[in-house]
């Protein structure tokens, strides 16, 4: 068994200042550490349970295979506080016939991210 200790998603932005702009500001992650110097340098977001890496620059195309998916306690408010932030919301809080609460976002380079509610009755939460 492989004993995982810690874990991370890395993210190779198109513009690394727009990707820290609306990671940092836009969805106010807390900076875990930074690394690097200039336009190309690593930050390393707080994700709940896990991290985001944003090192560098990429040319490629972004990858509509990758999504994030956070969880967060309010998503009406999340979808308020992003939409005044500038936030490209791509679909507004709606509960879906699962029962979670979601809503989707997009990052600078368009990858597709999904904010998501556990409502308090819903199967995850409660148990009877």
């Amino acid at each position: 068994m492989v004993h995982v200790l810690s874990s991370r998603v890395l993210l190779r932005p198109g513009d690394p200042d727009a990707s820290r702009e609306f990671y940092g500001r836009t969805l106010a992650l807390p900076v875990y550490r930074e690394f690097g110097t200039g336009p190309e340098r690593g930050t390393v977001y707080f994700l709940g349970g896990g991290f985001l890496e944003v090192p560098g620059r990429s040319e490629a195309a972004p990858s509509q295979t990758l999504q994030l998916w956070m969880q967060v306690e309010d998503c009406a408010a999340a979808h308020e506080e992003l939409a005044g932030r500038g936030a490209h919301v791509l679909r507004p809080p709606v509960q879906e016939p699962w029962g979670l609460i979601e809503m989707w976002i997009a990052d600078p380079d368009g990858h597709r991210i999904v904010l998501t509610e556990v409502p308090a009755e819903h199967p995850l939460r409660y148990r009877p």
